[in-house]
């Protein structure tokens, strides 16, 4: 069997870094990074800064950022925030991160992995635009994807919804170039938005949190081929840490007809991605049903599992020592797939799917640009 290809990185939320707090968010990020270090190794591909990473743009901001991430064994890569452009351009910036850690695009594991900078086109502020230059390279690297067979993942700092203009044409052509994940920031609260065609993702902030009472963690997000996955880990919990990559979660189904994310009845492959080593159990059960362990393959990374699954919605657990991931899985037959509607509003957080908190999902929408505190 071929499995498709696999891309994981490691989202730390926005990390607003200021002295004015006694610089918290240095702290948080140095704990995040001696996890991702002591744990995570190699299992990811790049930790991703979604934007607002100063608080004030200020020289001495990004060098202890800077300095904060020297010690970290993973590439990085950063995408500028409406606080990144708060002097009203990106110099400071530019200045501290190198090139090669801020592409506009690149192609890992067969994926082409899109950079954008919806803040420089702006007045400041969250005055959200692409400039022509970034909307001609989206849909330069979009049709580079198609010819090229690879799976298109986008990264921009706050949702098409946000955009102070085009927001709705920008989100039409990630879905019709088939994006299979947009990361963003912009939110400071956990969150997934499915709008039928295309799915976004946002990671609780690292600095100005308000859910979680207040607790620092990060996202990790997998894409298995075009099947997205996405679980929240606070800082200082347990490990190893499970995610169930295959196939997809019933909430984050784009393609309906595609086996991969709605299989069909009968033997059905279920992965999951270990992060985190250990000498540990991977057990999977199906409906609350007695665990089978699960088989790896060399690199012990990904664990399968194949199971008889009857037409009808299934809750899929898989157990790695003290951590477990649950999803819901669809199965239909082949004159029984799900019919999909016109896309309406696409790329709004009217599309959000609600509290998910096995997935750290609260749905209370607590932050400054919804139901939180003026930062």
């Amino acid at each position: 069997m071929t499995r498709p290809p696999v891309l994981s990185w490691v989202h730390v939320g926005d990390l607003h870094m200021d002295e004015a707090n006694g610089w918290e968010s240095r702290d948080r990020l140095a704990a995040i990074i001696a996890e991702i270090n002591a744990h995570i190794g190699d299992a990811a591909d790049f930790v991703y800064l979604p934007g607002d990473n100063a608080n004030h743009a200020t020289v001495g901001q990004y060098r202890v950022i800077t300095d904060t991430l020297a010690p970290l064994r993973l590439p990085y890569r950063v995408i500028p925030g409406d606080h990144d452009y708060e002097l009203g351009d990106l110099a400071n910036y530019d200045g501290a991160f190198p090139a090669a850690n801020r592409p506009e695009a690149e192609v890992i594991g067969g994926h082409r992995c899109i950079f954008l900078d919806i803040v420089s086109a702006g007045a400041g502020g969250p005055d959200f635009r692409l400039t022509m230059h970034h909307r001609n390279r989206l849909l330069a690297e979009l049709a580079r994807a198609e010819a090229e067979g690879q799976v298109p993942v986008v990264f921009m700092h706050a949702y098409p919804g946000d955009l102070a203009a085009d927001g709705e044409d920008i989100a039409r052509i990630l879905a019709d170039a088939r994006v299979a994940f947009v990361d963003t920031g912009h939110t400071h609260y956990n969150e997934l938005l499915n709008d039928g065609r295309v799915i976004y993702g946002a990671t609780r902030s690292t600095g100005e949190i308000e859910e979680g009472d207040g607790r620092p963690g990060f996202s990790i997000v997998t894409l298995h081929g075009r099947v997205p996955s996405w679980r929240f880990k606070e800082t200082g919990g347990v490990w190893p840490f499970v995610q169930i990559v295959a196939p997809a979660d019933l909430r984050l189904v784009t393609r309906p007809a595609d086996p991969t994310q709605v299989p069909r009845p009968g033997l059905v492959e279920i992965v999951a991605k270990l992060f985190g080593a250990g000498d540990v159990p991977v057990l999977l059960s199906v409906d609350d049903g007695a665990a089978v362990p699960m088989t790896t393959t060399d690199d012990g990374a990904l664990w399968s599992a194949m199971v008889d699954l009857a037409a009808g919605a299934h809750r899929i657990a898989v157990t790695a020592g003290e951590d477990r991931d649950v999803i819901k899985i669809l199965v239909r037959g082949e004159t029984d797939i799900p019919r999909r509607g016109m896309p309406i509003a696409p790329g709004r957080d009217l599309h959000h799917i609600g509290a998910w908190p096995e997935h750290g999902i609260s749905g209370t929408q607590l932050g400054p640009n919804k139901n939180g505190r003026h930062w």
